[in-house]
């Protein structure tokens, strides 16, 4: 199956790298099965960067392989989930020992929703009734160099402004 990852250069070879802000699941590097997802990720990383090109990068990726490291998967939002994201978002230094996460996005909808559980203003069963209300999409997070051979580069498309 392909996976995608939106970024302003080509990337031929993922690798992991210290994120400039706190993400969903730790450092790593990000990709979703989700074009229009990755599509997303290139144009604001463009209006970030005051740049007028973007690239999907795709590379091919075997679901199965993911037995031969310490994975952590979640199917849809659960307490479970929002406790891994709000750690990986909230807590200094925090860092999991796992090859590869996958599960849910917390797109922009989802951090009003997170925010306001932060905030105390709903419960976390409240929170996750209403992510999945949301149509989520996906992604996947390669914590570890190891984890990277699990990807092979197959192209770029370039998004222009």
């Amino acid at each position: 199956m392909n996976l995608y990852h939106g970024s302003i250069v080509q990337v031929t070879k993922p690798e992991i790298r210290e994120p400039q802000r706190t993400l969903d699941y730790g450092k790593g590097f990000y990709a979703t099965t989700s074009y229009s997802q990755a599509e997303r990720w290139v144009h604001r990383r463009m209006r970030e960067n005051k740049v007028n090109v973007g690239y999907i990068n795709i590379y091919e990726f075997d679901p199965l392989s993911m037995q031969n490291y310490k994975t952590l998967s979640f199917s849809a939002p659960t307490e479970e989930w929002v406790d891994f994201v709000m750690a990986n978002r909230m807590q200094e230094n925090y860092n999991h020992d796992y090859d590869i996460v996958y599960g849910p996005v917390a797109n922009d909808h989802v951090y009003t929703a997170f925010a306001l559980y932060e905030g105390h203003i709903i419960s976390k069963q409240a929170l996750i009734a209403e992510l999945r209300a949301y149509t989520l999409v996906d992604q996947y997070l390669f914590h570890t160099e190891q984890s990277l051979a699990c990807l092979t580069y197959t192209e770029s498309k370039e998004i222009v402004k």
